[in-house]
């Protein structure tokens, strides 16, 4: 790395044109708490990456730092066509690092600032894209842990009945292992407000089932232009997490919005066990809710303004 970890610590952004691990950094692309994410160049290979570098303190704590190797060697060996592949993960000058593809498109996050909600198909084909990628983690022994639109890359897709190709990105390779390390702090908990589990707030244990609830939270946004709870601040919305029942979604929807209302119930749910036990179980009574027949798949709508090519909003 050019240069040491002052830079990064300070002034991240005088990173752009410096060298980490082989890779030659470009432009800043999008940043979070603890990490700053930048296109890349991959001077080995001649191809354009998105490099994520954590924070430099946490190269410090040991385990942590074998955590983060243990998870994303894990995430890496995932194979899935809507899981943004890992290349690379490693330590280089006392920062760590992990270099993914470098995705065309906007998050869901932008879309949804732009155009508010969406359209009934649309929002069934982006939850079912994202669920398949959630359950292949699961599969793998992974818990997402921040599954929120900010997190969900949508890219152009192939034709008119595939008009978005859908990534999710940011696994939770640092949330668990913060958790574990002394990162945070009692009353603490790792995970976005508008999107957490319950039990998240609660520091319970976690799976699966955390990332179906996060996953209803963002269907339910996609439907009505908002987070099922909206409070003046956060505690009241850590409450309301926990123990207040979501306003119903399907007033806007027509004919399909009481049996979506009763799908999203169902993926809210205050208890894992009382939630459906995967996310495309979730989406798949979704869908059996917007079209009335079970099974049945959701052709896509005219062609949408909003399913165009446009550049990435990777979050730390």
């Amino acid at each position: 790395m050019a240069g040491d970890a002052g830079p990064y610590a300070g002034r991240p952004s005088g990173l752009v044109g410096s060298q980490v691990a082989g890779y030659l950094i470009e432009e800043e692309a999008g940043r979070g708490g603890m990490a700053v994410v930048y296109r890349a160049r991959d001077l080995r290979l001649g191809r354009t990456v998105a490099l994520k570098l954590l924070a430099p303190e946490l190269a410090r704590n040991d385990t942590f730092r074998r955590r983060f190797t243990h998870e994303s060697r894990v995430a890496a060996a995932i194979d899935h066509p809507h899981i943004v592949p890992v290349f690379e993960a490693g330590e280089a000058d006392g920062v760590l690092y992990i270099a993914m593809r470098y995705v065309a498109g906007r998050d869901l996050r932008h879309l949804l600032d732009r155009e508010g909600p969406l359209p009934l198909a649309a929002a069934v084909r982006i939850a079912f894209q994202v669920a398949s990628a959630l359950d292949a983690a699961h599969d793998h022994g992974l818990v997402h842990r921040d599954v929120k639109p900010g997190n969900v890359l949508v890219a152009a897709g192939t034709d008119s009945d595939h008009p978005e190709h859908v990534y999710l990105t940011d696994f939770g390779l640092t949330k668990k292992s913060l958790s574990l390390t002394g990162f945070t702090t009692v009353g603490q908990f790792v995970g976005t407000l508008d999107y957490v589990a319950p039990e998240q707030i609660s520091g319970r244990p976690v799976d699966g089932r955390c990332d179906v609830y996060s996953l209803a939270c963002v269907v339910y946004e996609t439907l009505t232009g908002r987070p099922p709870f909206q409070r003046d601040d956060d505690m009241a919305l850590l409450w309301a997490h926990q123990y207040d029942v979501p306003p119903a979604a399907g007033g806007a929807l027509g004919a399909p919005g009481d049996a979506v209302d009763a799908v999203l119930a169902k993926g809210l749910a205050k208890r894992p066990e009382d939630r459906y036990g995967s996310c495309l179980a979730l989406v798949g009574a979704l869908r059996s809710a917007v079209t009335g027949v079970p099974g049945r798949p959701v052709g896509p709508p005219g062609p949408p303004g909003w399913a165009r090519p446009v550049f990435p909003g990777v979050t730390g």
